[in-house]
């Protein structure tokens, strides 16, 4: 049984994003290939420990958001949540108060419009917050001259040591929270605000530049510009992995096909499950990487891989290629794209179901698609399933943000 979490994150995502201008609520519109939500989530499940998430949405996105929530989340899909946003912020947040699970003491507001937000600022928050029993925010000192002024003329200069750019999230005993929205007498723009309003501490900690916040489409561009440097360009790898598995002549053999379990089809010969979709992405990123092929690195004699499915190896090869190699170099999937070529299974009904799985087990994103070859060759004639993937492949870098599992 999962434990619970004494720690939720309340992912405030119902917001218009008027001033982005796109067209649609800021937390869907796409930031280096996925929506900005998928960027945010993917950052808080690398909190250092399990949290509660509900992310509170605008009800004709609740589909998108559970979708994205759940590729995000893994293994934890158990501790995931997804409420309807309110007509203010205030109201939304409340909204997410009232689905948190009873074991939960700390809660975290964020905004999920500060997709970069690195992960550490989440689990400084935490540590704070349990520290001294007071709300907690992280914040940055204001660089620029601030000055006050009466419609256009200055009145004048305010001194900036006493101020602070807050940031999110935004850190609170869980009783403290839900008494300051339960007492709010008036629409405050953050958490902090009704917290102090009852007279109870909140504390800053120090931010982090990159949890600055989305707001109009010069930030857009400049989030973007954080997902492509002049290393990435330059450093880009490209693999291509093929595997072929032949049709078992034991019935009793159970089809393992891009992750998915097809039930009443024939099954496929092989030391593990015989799923040639994803030993072909396997081979396609080691080769990317430099790192050999599927064989070479797991082994056909390692007791850890008799029998495994796909994603154990997909896994694994991730976190292999992610430790750095003798010229110092470590590697991250950006992205792969695999094609099925066989007569069965039929992969269209399930190609989103496939997708879906092999995204989550990689932590990056997948294409699938499927053709035949007319008849011709071993898979025309039905006695095997072949399938090619193409993987490409970035640095990792020590500081940078990370392309979220999803990008």
């Amino acid at each position: 049984m999962e434990s619970q979490p004494d720690v939720a994150v309340i992912v405030v995502a119902a917001g218009s994003g008027t001033r982005l201008g796109a067209g649609i609520p800021k937390a869907f519109v796409h930031l280096a290939g996925w929506p900005m939500l998928a960027h945010t989530l993917t950052r808080v499940f690398g909190i250092a420990e399990p949290v509660q998430v509900v992310v509170v949405a605008p009800p004709e996105y609740d589909e998108s958001a559970r979708e994205l929530l759940g590729l995000a989340a893994g293994q934890s899909e158990a501790l995931v949540a997804v409420v309807a946003g309110g007509d203010t912020r205030q109201q939304s947040v409340q909204n997410g108060l009232a689905a948190l699970s009873p074991s939960v003491g700390t809660v975290l507001v964020h905004d999920a419009a500060r997709a970069l937000t690195p992960s550490s600022q989440f689990d400084r928050v935490i540590a704070e917050v349990r520290a001294s029993g007071d709300g907690v925010i992280p914040g940055l000192p204001v660089a620029d001259t601030v000055k006050r002024v009466t419609v256009d003329v200055v009145q004048e200069t305010v001194d900036r040591s006493h101020l602070t750019a807050v940031q999110t999230p935004q850190g609170f005993p869980r009783a403290i929270l839900e008494r300051a929205y339960a007492e709010a007498g008036h629409e405050a723009t953050d958490d902090a605000g009704l917290v102090s309003a009852i007279g109870h501490p909140v504390r800053v900690i120090a931010g982090d530049e990159l949890a600055f916040k989305i707001t109009t489409a010069w930030d857009l561009n400049r989030a973007a510009l954080l997902f492509g440097t002049d290393r990435d360009v330059l450093d880009t790898r490209v693999g291509i992995g093929v595997d072929v598995h032949a049709f078992s002549d034991d019935p009793a053999d159970e089809l393992w096909l891009a992750g998915l379990l097809w039930p009443g089809e024939r099954g496929l010969a092989g030391h593990s499950d015989g799923d040639a979709v994803s030993h072909a992405i396997c081979d396609a990123i080691l080769s990317a990487a430099g790192r050999g092929d599927i064989g070479s690195v797991f082994g056909t004699d390692d007791p850890r891989f008799a029998g495994a499915h796909g994603d154990v190896f997909l896994r694994a090869t991730a976190d292999h290629i992610g430790q750095n190699d003798p010229d110092g170099a470590g590697w991250r999937v950006k992205h792969v794209s695999v094609q099925v070529i066989g007569n069965r299974p039929r992969l269209s009904a399930r190609r989103h179901e496939a997708v879906a799985t092999l995204t989550r087990a990689l932590g990056a994103p997948v294409s699938v698609s499927a053709t035949t070859t007319d008849g011709l060759g071993f898979t025309g004639r039905g006695e095997g399933v072949m399938a090619i993937a193409t993987a490409v492949l970035v640095p990792v870098a020590g500081g940078r943000p990370r392309l979220p599992a999803l990008d």
